[in-house]
C-alpha cells in the first residue's frame, strides 16, 4: 500500500533498525520502545490485521516471530518477553499494517502481563459469554 509506513520500510524507502529478515517477514526495533530491544515483526505483504492476512502468510509470520524471539533471548538475555499485537484502533493499533510486538522484560522493570492492560472487570456470567461465543462459531 503506497501510504503505509511499514510497506515503505519493507521497500527500503524509509530506514529502520532491522534485526531480522527473511523472504516473508521483516523485524525492526520500535522507534518508541517500551523496553530495551522492543521489536516489531511484520509480514512483508500488506495486511491491516491478522484476519485480513491470507492464510498462506500466517505460518511464515509466526515462524518469523519465533525466530526473532530466540534472537532477542540470545542477544539481550531478558527475563521474559511480552508477545502480541493490537488488533484494531480501539485496541491501540496505531499503524494500519499488522505488526507483532516482542517486548523484552527485565526483573523489576515495573511492567505487568497482558492482564494489566485493561483495568475493568467483567461482571457478566461467564457461561452466558461462552454460549454467545460458541454460537457465533457455528
Amino acid at each position: 500500500m503506497a501510504d503505509c509506513i511499514f510497506c515503505k520500510i519493507v521497500a527500503s524507502e524509509i530506514k529502520a533498525h532491522t534485526v531480522y529478515e527473511d523472504e516473508s517477514v521483516l523485524a525492526f526495533l520500535d522507534i518508541h520502545p517500551a523496553s530495551r530491544g522492543h521489536t516489531m515483526v511484520i509480514p512483508k505483504v500488506h495486511a491491516e490485521r491478522l484476519d485480513r492476512l491470507e492464510d498462506r502468510h500466517v505460518g511464515p509470520l509466526f515462524s518469523g516471530v519465533k525466530a526473532v524471539m530466540g534472537i532477542l533471548e540470545k542477544a539481550l538475555r531478558p527475563d521474559g518477553l511480552n508477545v502480541g499485537w493490537n488488533h484494531g484502533w480501539a485496541a491501540g493499533q496505531h499503524v494500519n499494517h499488522l505488526h507483532v510486538h516482542l517486548i523484552p522484560r527485565y526483573g523489576g522493570d515495573g511492567g505487568g502481563g497482558i492482564q494489566s492492560l485493561i483495568r475493568s472487570s467483567v461482571k457478566e456470567d461467564l457461561a452466558s459469554v461462552a454460549d454467545q461465543i460458541r454460537a457465533a462459531a457455528h
